[in-house]
Formats: C-alpha cells, sequence, structure tokens
C-alpha cells in the first residue's frame, strides 16, 4: 500500500480526508469554508489540506455523484488533476447547473479524490499514425446501439 502525506492549511479542525467505505477508490474531500454557490455560477472552495502524492501518481478530484444528482453540483475541470510536484492547499472548481442556490457549510464534503498511477511517455512526432479499425471517427462516431 503506499502512503500519502498530508498537511493542515490554517487552524481548522475538519477531519482528514478518507475513505467512506472500504473497497471506495476516492477519499472525501469537505469543505473548509461555509460556501453558497447561485445557478450557474462556479466557486473554488478550499479543502484545507495539502497532499505530497508520490512520483509516478497524480491525484484526480471527482464530483460526488450524491450532489450531482440532488443538486446539480459537479467539478467543473473534471477531474481536476492534482501533480505530484504540487504542494499548495487542494481546491475544488464547484459548478451549480441545478436551479437552487447550493450551500455547503465548512465540513461538508464536496467532491473526492482518487490516487491513480500513471506512466510519462516520450513524444515521437510522425509524418503519418498506425491505422485502426476506428480510424478518426469520433464524437459519436461509433453509434448509440
Amino acid at each position: 500500500m503506499t502512503t500519502l502525506a498530508i498537511k493542515r492549511t490554517g487552524s481548522h479542525t475538519l477531519p482528514v480526508p478518507a475513505y467512506a467505505s472500504p473497497g471506495d477508490a476516492g477519499l472525501d474531500l469537505r469543505a473548509a469554508e461555509d460556501v453558497t454557490i447561485w445557478p450557474g455560477e462556479r466557486h473554488l472552495v478550499g479543502t484545507g489540506f495539502a497532499f505530497a502524492i508520490p512520483d509516478g501518481h497524480v491525484g484526480l478530484v471527482h464530483p460526488r455523484s450524491g450532489l450531482a444528482n440532488r443538486n446539480g453540483i459537479t467539478v467543473l475541470n473534471t477531474p481536476g488533476t492534482v501533480d505530484s510536484g504540487y504542494r499548495g492547499e487542494v481546491k475544488v472548481l464547484l459548478l451549480n447547473t441545478g436551479s437552487e442556490p447550493f450551500r455547503a457549510a465548512a465540513g461538508d464534503r464536496i467532491a473526492q479524490l482518487v490516487i491513480q498511477e500513471y506512466v510519462t511517455v516520450t513524444i515521437d512526432e510522425a509524418d503519418e499514425l498506425d491505422t485502426t479499425a476506428r480510424g478518426a471517427g469520433g464524437f459519436g462516431s461509433t453509434g448509440v446501439s
């Protein structure tokens, strides 16, 4: 198991990010401040923590499905990327796509952070790419059924 070092930013008493249930992929991130987001508006919400994501890993900030379903709240740049070299407070860019103002109190769970391994590639600019069955078809080219 990989260890994730975290640091509080500020003097809050929020619980440390944690998995809500065994087998969960995402650590719950909480709002470090009270916030109201009006319909159609976005707000950058602090989580109160900085993370030392290990080399070869990335933190991906995802919306919470319940907030999306009940309130139309999503993470605008989904998934938000937290690189392994970043040591500042992780903040979540929330967007209210719903029809009512959304209020989150400090301590409310607002997003989840998934830590994932990744590969780094070497770029090789080519005159041509290999041929595939799909080719350049995109944005609906495979149909819906």
